[in-house]
């Protein structure tokens, strides 16, 4: 059973009732989820002791209301791994690491795309329209396959290789742009115009954020719900650092965390597109778009979020912070930490480290806090982002 009871715009407050296929507010404004607590007083924390390992453990908190459009491939609830090594390295006691690579698709992209594809289909909706930087792509197209909902999507020219064959593998309709994600969504905004396309862009629909929350379930659950100190989230379009923000607030009111400790919230994007950080920095509540964006790290390669004061509000309510860090540091960041703790991290959750480590050497973060770091994606991904000389032997050459 689902709380779900309608839905919201946090820019005007208008609401909209549920149930109905709807994209933006007619303020412009995104539409987020909002649920009925009254009858969350029923929803135990203790019963998820005995639910599947998986995001739909939460089932209460997400939007679909009946469990037959439930559209799942084994997303969510994926581990906490303790640092150990990379921590000691930098001088700080208590480092853990959600790996959401090891999600379906390879990132914390399947998330949205369960929760969104499972909505769509129970609204009756049969073709989506999305730009993307190519983890989102890959995760719709396979989701909507499995649903069988038609895909038609849009990313730069420059998106990496295996995203591309992801989405086409799927049947999605692909379509290359010689220009950076901002271009590709106003391909598909004329697209979805013209065909009547369910255009899924970020934040453009309100369901991605539902799947993208359960993040933050997750990472208190499986800290015995005492949050840490801080979260470390790479920040494009913000999905995913407003959903663990939600969350957090949602908990809050069903009594599963205590109302007086929160995670402070840090955004970390790449120095070549930063358009958080510069606002934050100013103390801006929207941020303005970002010319010429360049970054090897292509999850967070967006110059303007149709949500950044949503993700600039979750930094300043939560007395977390903004930083940039450079791509050079990204792929020495991505090698070390390889090196330390045994895991291919993708340049977005590298990012997160670079961050740390600076957050650290200014003071901002103490050695004793607890941190967790978000890796969102695997980075197998990414890996012509790495060049290695190896040496080439003959077939007769001895070590």
């Amino acid at each position: 059973m689902s709380y779900f009871s309608h839905l919201y715009c946090p820019k005007c407050s208008e609401t909209y009732e549920k149930n109905q296929p709807v994209n933006l507010c007619k303020c412009g404004g995104p539409l987020l989820v909002s649920y009925d607590f009254k009858n969350g007083v029923g929803f135990n924390k203790e019963e998820l002791k005995t639910r599947p390992e998986n995001m739909w453990r939460y089932r209460e908190m997400l939007p679909v209301e009946k469990s037959e459009n439930i559209i799942s491939l084994g997303e969510g609830f994926t581990p906490i791994f303790s640092w150990k090594r990379l921590g000691k390295h930098l001088g700080l006691d208590n480092l853990y690491c959600k790996d959401e690579g090891l999600n379906p698709t390879g990132s914390f992209k399947a998330r949205g795309a369960a929760a969104g594809i499972s909505k769509i289909l129970e609204l009756g909706i049969t073709e989506i329209a999305m730009p993307t930087a190519g983890n989102a792509g890959g995760a719709w197209a396979l989701f909507g396959a499995k649903a069988g909902i038609k895909t038609n999507i849009a990313m730069p020219e420059d998106a990496p290789e295996i995203t591309k064959t992801e989405c086409a593998v799927a049947g999605a309709a692909v379509y290359l742009v010689k220009g950076n994600i901002a271009d590709a969504g106003k391909i598909i905004g004329e697209g979805a115009k013209k065909y009547g396309w369910f255009e899924v862009s970020t934040l453009k629909e309100p369901y991605r954020i539902e799947g993208k929350k359960t993040m933050g379930y997750e990472i208190l659950e499986q800290m015995n719900w005492d949050p840490p100190d801080y979260i470390l989230y790479p920040t494009g379009g913000g999905v995913g650092i407003i959903g663990i923000w939600k969350a957090i607030k949602e908990m809050k009111q069903l009594g599963w965390i205590d109302g007086e400790k929160n995670p402070k919230m840090v955004a970390v994007q790449a120095r070549g597109c930063a358009p958080i950080v510069r606002a934050h920095e100013r103390g801006e509540n929207f941020a303005s778009e970002w010319t010429e964006p360049k970054t090897i790290a292509a999850g967070i390669r967006v110059p303007k979020a149709l949500g950044d004061f949503l993700v600039l509000e979750a930094i300043r309510e939560s007395g977390g912070t903004a930083i940039a860090v450079s791509d050079e540091e990204i792929i020495k960041a991505i090698v070390k930490t390889a090196k330390l703790e045994g895991i291919f991290i993708c340049p977005e959750g590298a990012a997160n480290v670079v961050a740390l480590e600076k957050l650290l050497e200014k003071g901002w973060i103490k050695p004793q806090e607890k941190v967790l770091i978000l890796n969102t994606g695997s980075g197998m991904k990414y890996s012509t982002t790495l060049n290695f000389d190896f040496p080439v032997m003959g077939k007769n050459d001895r070590l």
